[in-house]
Formats: C-alpha cells, sequence, structure tokens
C-alpha cells in the first residue's frame, strides 16, 4: 500500500474555516459602450472603487445561484 511521504499535506484538511466577507455591486450603464460593474466592499470610498477594486464589462458577471 503507498502513504504519502511525512512531507505532504492536504491543505484542504488543514485550512481554518473561510472568512465571511461582504461585498457590494454598482453597475453603471453607458450609452455608448457596455455597461460595467465595479465589485467592493461596504465601507470602501468611492474614489477607491475604480482604482483599487474590480471593474469589470457587466457581461462578465453571472448570478452565483445559477453557476451552482
Amino acid at each position: 500500500m503507498y502513504s504519502d511521504p511525512d512531507w505532504v499535506t492536504d491543505d484542504r484538511q488543514q485550512s481554518p474555516e473561510e472568512p465571511t466577507v461582504e461585498l457590494r455591486s454598482t453597475v453603471v450603464h453607458y450609452s455608448d459602450g457596455p455597461d460595467r460593474c465595479t465589485v467592493y466592499p461596504p465601507d470602501c470610498p468611492e474614489t477607491a472603487r475604480l482604482t483599487t477594486w474590480l471593474s469589470a464589462d457587466r457581461s462578465a458577471f453571472v448570478d452565483r445561484d445559477v453557476m451552482r
């Protein structure tokens, strides 16, 4: 029977419980291009949203319940 060496670990068994992260999103509609969505934490200043957090075309985002 094969067994893993001592230095091989299964990270899934040792990982701590994942923290809960609250995020919000805002969609900006453009008449001359695709709508853009920005995802950010609720306490993020408005000026930091576009330079610090994720912004992408709205079509790149999907509803997580649809993907499960």
